[in-house]
């Protein structure tokens, strides 16, 4: 074998460590439902995103829900996917530079809805629906995992959670093993025009080896991602798509994907 094929050869072995997901003692896998992207929402009525009243429509209509957790300045888990509140509430504010109640002055979407404590969440859902937990893990001074966790600890609800950050992920590993967890990722050049060597490691799942994620939960439109191809067909690792917008881009995807994460629509249930 010439010194060519050795370096092939190793450098494939490593590649293939590197992107391994958790291989045993897997947890149980997510209910086989279809995940309202941050609840059943529409923006311009009277359910927007991450509020009680879009997970209030997605458990009537019997979907599971994904939705987003961080933490304001006093230590409150919040349910809201930006940090910053210019986009959902026109206020240039960060999240964890406000207090709870001060969270409580402004509407989302100018609606009557605000942003929630995910406990109130929990208890509204209660059960009746499973859950994707994205951890918006903003620096390594967060402390999203612990107070997140302090609450899913006593849920009897099924719920998993998932984060683009390996921290989050790797912390889930370390803490709290019996809990599902997944690796979020997509494309960051094509979608994001993001081409550094942090996002080609993200996108290629080369954290994996750290992480031991149960699922990979990927852009919808990545299907020829190679990493994502190989967790899920020669390791046998659940793959997720976020964020499904079509029935069309639902069947396109849908050969390359476990479980679909949607938004704008709403998919047809077996």
């Amino acid at each position: 074998m010439n010194r060519a094929v050795k370096w092939l050869c190793t450098g494939t072995a490593l590649y293939l460590a590197a992107i391994t997901p958790r291989l045993f003692h897997r947890p149980e896998r997510m209910p086989k439902v279809y995940y309202a992207h941050r609840g059943l929402h529409d923006n311009e009525g009277d359910a927007p995103e991450n509020t009680l009243a879009a997970f209030e429509k997605a458990v009537k209509r019997g979907y599971g829900i994904e939705l987003d957790v961080q933490v304001t300045k006093d230590g409150k888990v919040v349910v809201a996917h930006d940090f910053n509140l210019k986009r959902i509430c026109g206020v240039d504010r960060d999240i964890d530079s406000l207090t709870y109640a001060a969270l409580q002055k402004y509407p989302v979407f100018d609606s009557q809805e605000t942003i929630p404590l995910l406990s109130d969440v929990l208890k509204l859902v209660d059960g009746r629906v499973p859950l994707i937990v994205e951890l918006k893990y903003k620096n390594s001074r967060s402390l999203v995992c612990e107070l997140t966790d302090a609450l899913l600890k006593n849920y009897s609800g099924f719920y998993c959670v998932e984060s683009f950050h390996p921290g989050a992920v790797f912390w889930y590993r370390l803490h709290r093993p019996q809990v599902c967890r997944g690796q979020l990722s997509s494309n960051f050049a094509r979608h994001d025009g993001q081409r550094t060597l942090i996002h080609f490691i993200s996108q290629h799942l080369l954290t994996n080896f750290l992480t031991a994620p149960d699922f990979i939960a990927y852009h919808c439109q990545d299907t020829d991602e190679l990493s994502l191809t190989l967790c899920r067909s020669l390791f046998g690792c659940p793959a997720v798509a976020w964020t499904v917008k079509s029935k069309t881009r639902l069947e396109a995807c849908r050969d390359s994907f476990d479980y679909f994460i949607f938004e704008g629509f709403e998919p047809e249930k077996p």
